[in-house]
């Protein structure tokens, strides 16, 4: 019996020898095993990264190549390629369809350097078309638009680099709704124009001081007024330092008491000398901030004056029934 049960500690204990040999070399295999796969991993994370550097230096090359190529082919503002005396805009015999209605009619206007240029009249007079031919939102079938002697055509291919120098600012925000106030202004200069972070967040906060909302620079589109968001829409704009601002209906979204924020935001530009076209129907803006008011109905301009005489002095009867409406 003692030598029976002697046996029995003795296989017992050869048997739990030999398990643990084995575990221990199924675990050094396994191992091994695994080493050998974070060897491949590893090499493949370099591979992957030899691949990424590869493309940043490649696409780094071409925006530099671009950026000169920018530098080259558009112009200062300043530049008189159009062949009037500081004049940054032209449009000459400008007509527009969509299908068989006709939207612009023959239109011809020339916007000079830092002049404050309202566009008025009633709804479907051609306003907003206009204003978007300009940066060719849309496009226009007769006639020229020039933009610092530019001409904007179909075949053009650097339509992005004369956009990059006209603000544009519409009737709805159109902010980014996952990005803060912050990163919103910052994603143009960044995104597009390539300014570092660090500058570019400069640039963003001291636009949003310039239109007096610093304050929210933290928070989401949704978590603010539509006055604070169009405010927004303005310095987001600015922060690409453009050099001529379009304004569509800026405030015809906007509870009334919120109009008011807006208006003395762009009343404010307006003062520091920048290139301004507004579409609009805030009469007293116009007179206080225009140097010129212009006058659309049925897509053609009816009369363009400064506000004293447009006011005080209409010419046409059509442009006295619409003052008279828009007056009441």
């Amino acid at each position: 019996m003692i030598m029976i049960l002697l046996f029995l500690i003795a296989f017992v204990g050869g048997t739990l020898e030999y398990y643990n040999t084995e575990k221990q070399r199924a675990q050094n295999q396994s191992n091994e095993q695994k080493l050998e796969e974070l060897k491949v991993i590893q090499l493949k994370i370099k591979a992957e990264e030899a691949r990424i550097k590869a493309q940043i230096a490649s696409k780094k090359a071409k925006e530099t190549k671009k950026s000169h190529k920018k530098k080259v082919a558009f112009p200062s503002f300043t530049t008189q390629n159009n062949n009037e005396t500081n004049s940054v805009i032209s449009l000459k015999g400008v007509s527009k369809w969509y299908e068989d209605f006709q939207a612009l009619k023959d239109i011809t206007l020339e916007i000079k350097l830092k002049e404050k240029i309202v566009i008025c009249g009633p709804s479907g007079s051609g306003k907003s078309t206009l204003i978007r031919c300009i940066n060719r939102l849309e496009a226009h079938q007769e006639g020229t638009i020039h933009v610092s002697g530019i001409e904007l055509h179909e075949r053009m291919k650097d339509i992005d680099v004369v956009r990059q120098d006209i603000g544009m600012v519409f009737q709805s925000f159109n902010l980014f709704p996952h990005l803060t106030v912050l990163e919103n202004c910052m994603a143009g200069p960044n995104w597009v124009r390539g300014v570092d972070k660090t500058k570019a967040k400069e640039r963003a906060t001291a636009m949003l001081e310039q239109v007096k909302i610093p304050e929210q620079a933290n928070k989401y589109p949704d978590q603010l007024s539509g006055g604070q968001q169009q405010r927004v829409a303005i310095a987001r704009s600015l922060c690409m330092q453009p050099k001529v601002m379009l304004f569509d209906e800026p405030t015809s979204a906007l509870d009334p008491e919120r109009v008011s924020e807006v208006l003395d935001t762009m009343i404010d530009l307006a003062n520091s000398g920048m290139t301004m076209i507004c579409v609009t129907h805030e009469m007293g803006f116009a007179r206080q901030v225009a140097d010129r008011i212009v006058f659309m109905a049925d897509g053609e301009i009816v009369e363009q004056n400064s506000p004293e005489e447009f006011f005080n002095n209409p010419q046409h009867e059509r442009t006295k029934v619409f003052l008279d409406q828009i007056l009441e």
